[in-house]
């Protein structure tokens, strides 16, 4: 009987530094997924690692076997002691597999609930397995139904609508501010992640030139490379502020970067166009006082953080939807899964008894000589018809209708009851 295991540690079971140390690049995957074909208790295998997990999901004859051999390959392969990662691991096995497969991919599991990231680095591990051979019947069936779970998800709660990471948030703000970001100029002062993370929204929504002014200038070339923006010295922030719609500043600056005449001075050179200021950075970048001038708007983190509270708060009132889907679709890949066990018995089922018929009617004809042709055919159809009406009942009933609890014992007793096994051993 082959088992779904899962081997794995997260964000929640590993601090940072040892998910870098278990980390998997690309070419470690490749490498992985060649190397399992030594372990015969192992079918399939997909490979799954990113930042806040590495993941295992294996379709394994011998559970316990798996368990122990994908340890043994993670400290092989990276070099660590299995005692130095053992108890940040957790093991899942069935349909507790199946449904943390589901929970991942819809980003229930996820550091920030509803992140879209996670379902596209499922997909590319998924990939990686097909290109090397090493998913199968059981693992492609279960990934097809975890990716159509995920989208239904994401697509029927409102688990990903609202902004949860700051630099989200700050947008989504900007956004609503202005109606739209499309054709915005924007200019960003520092060049950390935040940053970065801003920029991929920005851009998401369409925005105009970019600037970025950064303490370090060739940190600041490098982000405004990325995304074909501009680079600034932070003596040129004054300059910037004349064409900009938004300025977003994320520097690790000890006072104020802006401070209200710096502003008060460009504002005429602007026209009195509106200026939306999103200072993330701890301690303060822009000066507060900043607000007192007309059409400039400063929102500092804590303006922000409120946004977010309120909208995880929203998310995780969706997730709440998303576990009841997900309770129906692991009920549904369990009995895909357990038909799996349910054929092999029905078609020894069907070979016995068709056996038998032909056998029987052999015999019988033997004594008939006199009947025609289209006679023995007739009887032929009779017989397989019998064979038909006969096994309608059991095979439903194994298949469907009455095998409830533990459907093995089920075929266990089918197989002893038509002694299926002794006739395959003989």
């Amino acid at each position: 009987m082959i088992d779904i295991v899962l081997l794995g540690l997260n964000h929640k079971t590993a601090p940072v530094a040892l998910r870098e140390c278990l980390a998997f690049s690309g070419d470690q995957v490749e490498t992985a997924l060649n190397d399992f074909r030594k372990y015969p208790h192992l079918s399939e295998m997909v490979l799954i690692s990113t930042c806040n997990r590495v993941e295992i999901l294996m379709a394994a004859s011998d559970r316990s076997l798996a368990i122990q051999s994908a340890k043994e390959y993670i400290s092989e392969i990276k070099g660590i002691p299995v005692s130095e990662f053992e108890n940040a691991l957790y093991t899942h096995v069935g349909e507790d597999a199946v449904r943390h497969v589901f929970r991942v991919a819809s980003s229930l599991d996820s550091m920030v609930v509803g992140e879209p990231q996670i379902l596209g680095q499922m997909k590319d591990a998924y990939l990686a397995a097909t290109q090397k051979k090493t998913s199968g019947v059981i693992l492609n069936r279960l990934l097809h139904k975890t990716f159509f779970i995920a989208k239904r998800v994401r697509t029927e709660t409102g688990i990903g609508d609202h902004a949860v990471s700051i630099s989200y948030a700050a947008i989504e703000l900007g956004r609503k501010i202005f109606g739209s970001l499309e054709g915005k100029k924007v200019l960003l002062i520092g060049a950390g992640e935040m940053a970065e993370l801003a920029v991929e929204h920005l851009i998401r929504n369409r925005s105009g030139d970019v600037f970025v002014a950064n303490r370090t200038f060739e940190r600041g070339m490098e982000l405004a490379k990325r995304f074909k923006g501009r680079a600034a010295r932070l003596e040129e922030i004054s300059d910037c502020l004349k064409e900009v719609d938004i300025v977003i500043s994320s520097t690790g600056a000890p006072g104020y970067i802006l401070n209200r005449d710096q502003v008060k001075s460009v504002m005429r050179a602007r026209k009195n166009r509106p200026v939306f200021f999103i200072d993330i950075a701890v301690p303060r970048d822009i000066d507060p006082e900043i607000n007192r001038i007309g059409n400039a708007y400063v929102y500092d983190i804590d303006d922000l953080k409120n946004v977010i509270d309120e909208n995880i708060e929203d998310r995780n009132r969706e997730a709440v939807k998303a576990e009841r889907m997900l309770d129906e679709a692991v009920i549904q890949f369990r009995k895909w899964f357990e038909s799996l066990g349910v054929v092999p018995t029905i078609v020894a089922l069907r070979t016995k008894m068709e056996q038998i018929a032909e056998f029987e009617v052999q015999k019988t004809l033997q004594s008939l000589k006199h009947l025609s042709e289209d006679d023995r055919q007739a009887l032929q159809r009779m017989t397989q018809a019998m064979v038909n009406k006969i096994l309608h009942d059991p095979t439903t009933y194994l298949k469907r209708n009455g095998c409830y609890g533990d459907k093995s014992t089920h075929i266990d007793i089918t197989r002893k009851l038509f002694n299926l096994d002794e006739d395959t051993q003989n």
